[in-house]
């Protein structure tokens, strides 16, 4: 299963779709980076990405997007493919 990487914050509902959505999936770990709890976080997130919003997904080196992003990955049926790949 590829490494996943995402950048939330506390109270964000869509992280945690994301995040619940991931789950069902076979991820077991996510490696979650807190953009509200450190402010170079976020600055890093944004210029990796060009996005000021979260979550931001990482699927091994795979810039996924946001939840509305993977979730229609999903729809696609392109996320475990991707999951799977690495």
């Amino acid at each position: 299963m590829a490494a996943v990487k995402m950048y939330t914050t506390a109270v964000c509902p869509y992280c945690n779709r994301a995040k619940q959505l991931l789950k069902s999936k076979g991820v077991v770990q996510i490696e979650e980076i807190r953009v509200d709890a450190d402010p170079a976080a976020r600055e890093q997130m944004m210029s990796i990405t060009g996005r000021r919003t979260v979550p931001q997904i990482f699927i091994g080196a795979t810039h996924v997007g946001g939840c509305d992003d993977l979730m229609a990955l999903d729809a696609q049926g392109g996320l475990l493919p991707l999951l799977q790949a690495a």
